[in-house]
């Protein structure tokens, strides 16, 4: 199937114009303009170019896919970090201003106002990333695909968003209710309201996650056949849960102390052609397959909100063959703005809105 442009096309995108970061992860400080379209980013291993690509998710989501403390994000011998991003989501004007600190929490600001969280720019700015260990969504156990994808979910219907979280800490008061009928510091009714509760937020969970993959599969299937990878779908295995399921395995709930039935324990099939690419899919299939997700998401964003989300590929042409980067370069030509980033500009077989070239410290106009 060959590629078409789906990333963006017919709706504005999220644009960022300017960058600038002092004391972020290589750079001291920096001062950068960006494009609209996509931005091709080169440089060499170890150059900074996807500690670019981090400071921008963070920027306009509020935290980093790959830092686990904020310390990590500040230049080596500084107390304190910034990012700060002005550009522009469809007509609106938008400037961000996130600071880290090594010993204070996270400030985030958005058009000048503080936020209680930097995590509240995920409900007003979208931006979707492909990192090489974004493998493991195929590769890992399926609390890795259901993370993904509730965060999907709270992408498509942020009023939904929370959905997840709650969920969560009811299977947690659940465990903990049963541990303490299990030493006999309580009794079943306290189980109860908690199998309750998990069976409300548990029933709306189930249906939004599958809303998700309906809204997904057309573009998904679209996107990986442009990609060489036919007929992909993410199929979700599990039905919500009832009162009557739970009752039924309470003894053996009680024995092991923790809820073994629900959403907390489904499981999303990633497959092609009826193979499943965890266990049958080549190292090329599984990334086309993520790069297929994450391109799909972007076309039902933009869709759903007439605002493409800012796009980052980051080291996502290494493995692909020649015909399958065309067809790469085809889908991401469609409008809004995506990064991407290579160690070799020769990768990408089509002629970027702007080109940049990352050395340690520094970028400039390649």
């Amino acid at each position: 199937m060959s590629g078409r442009a789906l990333v963006g096309s017919g709706a504005d995108g999220l644009i960022v114009r300017e960058v600038t970061l002092r004391d972020f992860r290589s750079y001291a400080g920096l001062e950068l303009t960006l494009e609209p379209g996509i931005v091709l980013v080169a440089g060499a291993n170890g150059a900074g170019k996807t500690n670019l690509l981090e400071a921008l998710h963070l920027g306009t989501q509020g935290f980093s896919p790959r830092a686990s403390s904020d310390a990590q994000m500040v230049r080596f011998g500084a107390d304190t970090g910034r990012v700060r991003l002005r550009g522009a989501r469809a007509a609106r004007p938008i400037q961000v201003d996130v600071v880290l600190a090594v010993n204070d929490a996270r400030s985030a600001r958005l058009n000048g106002s503080t936020l209680r969280s930097a995590e509240q720019l995920r409900g007003e700015l979208q931006t979707l990333v492909f990192t090489p260990d974004r493998l493991a969504v195929v590769k890992s156990g399926p609390a890795t695909r259901r993370a993904y994808l509730d965060r999907t979910v709270g992408r498509l219907f942020p009023s939904r968003a929370q959905l997840p979280v709650d969920y969560a800490a009811a299977v947690g008061q659940r465990n903990a209710a049963l541990r303490r009928v299990a030493i006999g510091a309580s009794t079943l009714d306290a189980v109860s309201p908690w199998t309750e509760r998990i069976v409300d937020l548990g029933t709306s969970l189930v249906a939004a996650r599958q809303e998700a993959l309906a809204l997904l599969s057309q573009p998904l299937e679209t996107c990986a056949g442009s990609l060489e990878l036919e007929s992909l779908a993410a199929v979700y295995e599990g039905d919500p849960p009832t009162v009557e399921n739970l009752n039924a395995r309470l003894e053996r709930d009680l024995q092991h102390g923790v809820t073994g039935h629900g959403p907390h324990r489904h499981e999303i099939r990633i497959e092609a052609s009826g193979r499943d690419l965890r266990t049958f899919g080549s190292q090329g299939e599984q990334r086309a397959a993520i790069l297929a997700l994450v391109l799909a998401e972007a076309e039902v964003l933009a869709e759903r909100n007439r605002v493409a989300p800012l796009v980052l590929l980051d080291d996502v042409l290494s493995e692909l063959d020649g015909t399958r980067r065309r067809s790469l370069a085809e889908l991401i030509s469609g409008g809004g703005q995506t990064l991407v980033t290579t160690t070799a500009a020769a990768a990408l077989p089509v002629e970027p809105a702007q080109s940049l070239l990352v050395e340690p410290g520094c970028v400039r106009a390649a």
